[in-house]
Formats: C-alpha cells, sequence, structure tokens
C-alpha cells in the first residue's frame, strides 16, 4: 500500500512532464530530458540511500537535509561539477513551484526546502582549446577500418568544421544537409531552444561527411539520424563525451608533450573551431551567427557580411587550418516511472 502522499507526488511530477513543461510553458525537448534525468537521478538516490523505492517518495520526505544530500551524493558518488549540480537543482526548483501551486498544502515543505538551497558558485575555468596540431593528431586516432572508428572521425572532424554542440551532433538527420556543386555543404543545427540555423561547412569535411553516409547506406534515408550507437540508435551526448576522452588519451600517450589542460570535453571543439576561426580572419559576427550565439541587435546594423565575402572568408579558413583526413547509459533497476524515461 503506498504512503498517504506518496502517489500525489508522482501524479504532479507525471503532470510536470507530460503537460506543463511541453504545453504550458514550452520547454525545449533538450530541456525536459535534463529535467528528466535530474529526477532520475533523484529516484535512484532515494532507493540507493533511504530503500524509498519511487512510488512510495512523499513530498514530506524532501525536506531540505534530503536534497541538500541529494546534491552533495551528485558530487561525491557521481562526480558531478558544479554546474551540473546546478542544473539538476534548477529541475528541482522548477518542480517544486509547479507542485506548490498545484497542490500548496503537499509540497509547501518541499517548496519551502528546495529554495533555501543555494546554486553552487564554481570559478569560470579557462576554456580548454585543441592547438592546431592537437586537432590534427586527436583526428589520426579513430581506426577508420572499424565502423565505430570510422564514425567517430567524422564526428570529430564535423564538430570542428561545424562548430557544432554535441546534442546537435546527435540530432543531425541525413535531410539537414546539402551538398552544392563545388563540393561545398550546409548542415542545419538544431541548437538550444530548438532554434536552428543554416552552418556552411569546409568542402573537405563536407567530402569526409558525404562519404561516410554513403558508406552507410543512408544517403537515400533523409529521415535517417546520421551518426548512430551499436545499437543502431541515435547517438547520445555521453557516447561522444566518452569518446573525446578515449582518443585525446590515445593521442596525449603518443604526444606526452600535447593536451595539457585537465580534460577536453567535446565542447573543446566547438571552441577550438571559434578560435581557429577568428584566427584565420573571419569576422567576429559571422563567427558568432556560425555558433548560433544571440547577436546585440545594435551591432547588427555596423556588423554584416555578404554570403559571397562569407565563402572568401571559409576559403581562407579552410586551406590555412583544415587538414584532410583519409552508449552510455546506466541501466537502471529502479522501478523509473514510464512518463521519466527518455
Amino acid at each position: 500500500m503506498n504512503k498517504p502522499g506518496g502517489s500525489k507526488f508522482l501524479n504532479l511530477l507525471n503532470s510536470f512532464f507530460c503537460d506543463y513543461l511541453p504545453i504550458g510553458c514550452g520547454a525545449s525537448r533538450n530541456t525536459i530530458k535534463s529535467y528528466k534525468y535530474a529526477f532520475q537521478l533523484l529516484l535512484r538516490y532515494m532507493h540507493e540511500t533511504k530503500d524509498v523505492p519511487p512510488d512510495l517518495i512523499t513530498f514530506d520526505m524532501l525536506t531540505y537535509d534530503c536534497i541538500s544530500g541529494f546534491l552533495h551524493w551528485l558530487e561525491t558518488e557521481r562526480n558531478c561539477s558544479a554546474s551540473t549540480k546546478n542544473q539538476r537543482l534548477s529541475a528541482l526548483l522548477s518542480f517544486s513551484e509547479y507542485a506548490q501551486n498545484k497542490d500548496f498544502e503537499a509540497a509547501s515543505s518541499f517548496r519551502s526546502g528546495v529554495i533555501r538551497i543555494p546554486m553552487k558558485k564554481h570559478a569560470n575555468a579557462q576554456r580548454a582549446i585543441f592547438s592546431v596540431d592537437e586537432v590534427k593528431h586527436l583526428l589520426e586516432q579513430p581506426n577508420c577500418r572499424s565502423e565505430i572508428g570510422y564514425r567517430d572521425k567524422v564526428i570529430m572532424v564535423l564538430m570542428y568544421g561545424s562548430a557544432a554542440r554535441a546534442q546537435e551532433i546527435c540530432e543531425l538527420r541525413v535531410k539537414d544537409i546539402t551538398y552544392y556543386p563545388d563540393g561545398k555543404a550546409v548542415v542545419i543545427l538544431s541548437g538550444k531552444g530548438n532554434k536552428k540555423r543554416r552552418v556552411g561547412i569546409p568542402q573537405n569535411c563536407a567530402e569526409i561527411l558525404k562519404n561516410y553516409i554513403v558508406h552507410c547506406g543512408i544517403n537515400d534515408k533523409p529521415g535517417s539520424y546520421v551518426f548512430k550507437s551499436q545499437r543502431n540508435e541515435k547517438i547520445s551526448v555521453s557516447c561522444i563525451e566518452e569518446l573525446f576522452k578515449k582518443y585525446v588519451k590515445q593521442a596525449k600517450q603518443s604526444y606526452s608533450n600535447l593536451y595539457l589542460e585537465k580534460s577536453y570535453p567535446p565542447h573543446s571543439m566547438r571552441h577550438t573551431a571559434a578560435t581557429h576561426m577568428l584566427e584565420a580572419g573571419l569576422p567576429l559576427i559571422y563567427i558568432k551567427n556560425m555558433l548560433g550565439h544571440v547577436s546585440i541587435q545594435t551591432t547588427q546594423i555596423y556588423a554584416s557580411i555578404s554570403q559571397k565575402a562569407a565563402d572568401k572568408y571559409l576559403k581562407e579558413w579552410n586551406k590555412k587550418w583544415f587538414e584532410t583526413y583519409d552508449d552510455h547509459r546506466d541501466k537502471e533497476s529502479e522501478r523509473i516511472p514510464d512518463f521519466l524515461k527518455v
């Protein structure tokens, strides 16, 4: 038998994810996915440390001490960074506000406990940027004779050529790529908040990407995801994170004088591409548009760039910098509700 209030917690959590986030506030798919994972972790924490299954969790259990313990568990057991902990706390804050508005009596204590917890401050760490040599040696690491190695190399080449985020690479479909007679290509990337942008990629990169798609036999399947996991599913961000760890480690073993930063997450390639483009002479306004950043309106009037000029700069960047180069999800044992599965 459920404890009083247990089903109330899950019912409100269900409506939060199924109704409020996608319909009520129009949250992006990535935001919903991030919030779901936060609550998957919370349910795991309650199960592992307090022996409370999901269907018996009540709002009264989610005290200030409980939530603080959960965040500490994320840091010590899951090795989460300050920014990741803040993301999980943001999910709890959003749900606690929703739950309190829906049922003040049941959720007010939960809400008061969550809002007492401050976001963890973290130093603005210097961004890890690959040098040109480091990019070259990194792209030499995957074994293209294997399907996974070939996929991994193309992913890293495309991330360098497009400055795409890892999530944008995961979402890329065959129909999002347009090739032109001159050998160049444009990819449509789905960024934060479901915003889409068109990004031109260098000729070398376009050729590598096109050859890979033909090799995979999906060039006539516009709805197919370009990069898939070993289970033939859409590749995940965590998989891309793992492949970067793997190949950076391999490259560092061969070039111990390079790769001196503590870590190089996938986002490092995005920062690297932007840095190298800037050094090659591309105007900052073009780089901002390519990255999908929100431009300052007052500067847009004075800083614009024609497509012809952009092509010229890209050609110079490609010639100067670009080299030509011949799933990790924990399986949960807990009874995770269906609405939290992604």
